[in-house]
């Protein structure tokens, strides 16, 4: 696994966060020039990739490209992965995007200014296709496998390692890159903040975001970008690769109404369909990283959901966005590397900024602080625009 977050750069850093409750959201002045209503994100910087790839390279990547291959790079530094081993077996990338914001932008502002298409640069029609970071890390490290974006809303990257997951064990793959890139920069956000869909609480930038706090007002956008090799039992074994864990079910469900109002059924579906692929009981669940993005009726609905399946289990439960904030395309997947960490240290992530729950939600046993607890077994939600819903379930690995 490999991570480049809002709470922190790659994945020792982003666990010392997780364990110390260390938010990574602050304030974007450019949104309030903008006049957004809230000028609240997850706080990123831009990498340098000057030196770490040549100048073809960089002019046809965006930003969240930039973000995807820092953190790939790592993911393959910690599967023991180099070029050398890329170029000589055949390993696909599954990458979660759904949107490439600035080069869009960029490009038209040229034309209008110029009245002059070949001034737009050969590097935009790269950088503005939902499709950008798979084409472009698929050449950079020269992938001969599956080659392919998955764009669906927020749950894209957790599809990807959902899709991930059916083409290994059905023998199509034996090693395939997967994860999510989130662009984080104010263009990419007017639409959500017309919504009223953002906290706008910017006196206290970190006690903003609040998943199933009675008190919460809304999300807080967020970004970077998360991956995770995933590969067959028998290539892993025979590379001695340090197995992280078990992917052992993956659920999926359209709610198949509203556009973007959530419901209870599709995410209750998603839930029973994720525990029966993995044979698993609810009982089994020793924590469950929650979709909540600190949305009313978001969080209670996926609430509603998780009672519904886990009736009085008192399965642990956090969500990581009260520190992230909401990492959209790439939360599928750094989620799962939250939870990985969480169970290879042994503690729960706190859900922080939760003082108390709705009615409704009375009985669901959300974790404000840190606590030390053993997991074997993980279950991850993440749902998004258009009803997309998609839950993965990760046990620890036992030769």
């Amino acid at each position: 696994m490999g991570i480049y977050s809002t709470i922190g750069k790659n994945v020792e850093a982003v666990n010392n966060s997780l364990y110390n409750g260390i938010s990574g959201i602050g304030i974007d002045p450019r949104r309030k020039e903008y006049g957004f209503r809230s000028a609240l994100t997850g706080i990123i910087e831009r990498p340098n990739l000057k030196g770490l790839l040549s100048r073809r390279e960089r002019i046809g990547i965006p930003e969240q490209g930039e973000y995807a291959y820092v953190a790939t790079m790592e993911a393959l530094v910690n599967a023991n992965i180099d070029l050398d081993f890329l170029t000589k077996n055949e390993v696909g990338i599954l990458y979660g995007n759904d949107s490439s914001t600035i080069p869009v932008i960029d490009a038209i502002d040229i034309v209008r200014a110029k009245k002059d298409t070949t001034l737009i640069g050969s590097g935009s029609i790269f950088q503005s296709m939902n499709s950008t970071i798979t084409m472009n890390l698929s050449v950079i490290l020269k992938l001969r496998g599956i080659n392919l974006t998955i764009s669906a809303a927020c749950a894209s990257s957790s599809h990807a390692i959902g899709l991930a997951y059916i083409l290994v064990s059905q023998g199509f793959q034996d090693i395939i890159i997967c994860g999510g890139g989130q662009e984080i920069n104010a263009e990419s956000m007017g639409s959500f903040d017309g919504l009223s869909a953002f906290s706008t609480r910017e006196d206290d930038p970190t006690k903003a975001s609040r998943p199933f706090d009675k008190d919460r007002d809304g999300l807080v956008p967020s970004g970077g970008a998360a991956t995770v090799i995933v590969e067959s039992l028998e290539s892993a074994l025979k590379r001695s690769a340090n197995i992280l864990g078990e992917i052992r079910g993956y659920g999926f469900s359209s709610n198949g109404n509203h556009i973007s109002v959530p419901n209870v059924e599709g995410p209750r579906t998603s839930l029973e369909r994720a525990l029966k692929n993995a044979s698993l009981t609810p009982r089994d669940i020793d924590y469950i990283n929650a979709h909540a993005t600190s949305t009313t009726t978001g969080d209670i609905n996926e609430g509603k959901a998780i009672l519904d399946v886990f009736g009085d289990c008192n399965t642990p439960i956090s969500s990581t966005k009260s520190m992230t904030g909401h990492e959209m395309w790439m939360g599928g997947t750094s989620e799962i590397i939250y939870s990985l960490l969480m169970m290879k240290n042994g503690f729960i992530a706190p859900n922080i900024n939760f003082n108390g729950a709705d009615d409704e939600l009375a009985r669901l046993n959300i974790i404000p602080e840190t606590r030390e607890q053993n997991i074997d077994t993980i279950l991850s939600n993440s749902f998004g625009f258009g009803g997309t819903n998609s839950t993965l379930i990760v046990t620890r690995f036992k030769k």
